[in-house]
């Protein structure tokens, strides 16, 4: 039986199937998103350790509303001190 003779037999599974279609397409349309910013990394070979190349003073959430970031002392002391 085809999709839409089931929906035209059973309309209950309308607001169903349209909620699965928007959660999916908004699950992908985020996957797309965040595989596009430089902080997602997939290359594993030519960088296998990417923790080491943070930037600390970079913030790395989805939304910075009015938020000011500074260094962290102590991690530059640490950073000062190993190199």
């Amino acid at each position: 039986m085809n999709l839409f003779q089931l929906l035209r037999k059973k309309k209950e599974l309308i607001p169903l199937v349209l909620m699965m279609t928007t959660a999916a397409g908004g699950a992908s349309a985020f996957a797309v998103y965040s595989l596009q910013k430089t902080d997602v990394i997939i290359d594993r070979k030519k960088n296998p350790e990417p923790w080491e190349t943070v930037d600390p003073n970079v913030p790395s959430k989805l939304i910075t509303i009015n938020q000011q970031w500074k260094p962290i002392e102590e991690l530059q002391k640490v950073r000062r001190a190993t190199k």
